[in-house]
């Protein structure tokens, strides 16, 4: 199966962050291993009609992450991994199975993704704060 990129220019998440989040999540689901290569940057151009720059730029920050390495004449290889889970976790049918129930309770995604976002940051606190209190 190849590996693409879906790019929501709606989302006010710049588009090569996009396409660095993508990688993370593939490679911590094993969508992606090491010694996959990723699609060249003419081809993510052509699909999403992006910027080549903005390609570019994703993949120098997947390489700086130690995630990825650009051969020249060869392509994009992944190098590293991220996580322990894969994609099918039983992990992944409760979460599914969560996100049905919500939807059927008239949820939409942002609000259940909300939600478990603010699950997420309850059970794993970031180590600094993100919230800059005004001053008295």
């Amino acid at each position: 199966m190849a590996f693409s990129f879906r790019i929501d220019r709606r989302s006010g998440v710049p588009s090569y962050v996009q396409i660095v989040q993508q990688v993370q999540q593939a490679l911590r689901l094993g969508l992606l291993q090491p010694g996959d290569r990723l699609p060249t940057a003419r081809a993510v151009v052509e699909a999403t009609a992006l910027n080549p720059n903005t390609v570019l730029k994703a993949y120098r920050e997947l390489e700086s992450q130690g995630l990825v390495e650009s051969r020249r004449r060869h392509g994009t290889f992944v190098t590293g991994t991220l996580g322990a889970s894969s994609a099918d976790s039983p992990w992944r049918a409760e979460l599914a199975d969560v996100a049905a129930r919500a939807r059927a309770a008239g949820l939409e995604r942002d609000d259940l993704a909300a939600l478990f976002t603010d699950v997420l940051e309850d059970l794993y606190p970031s180590k600094e704060p993100d919230v800059v209190s005004p001053q008295a």
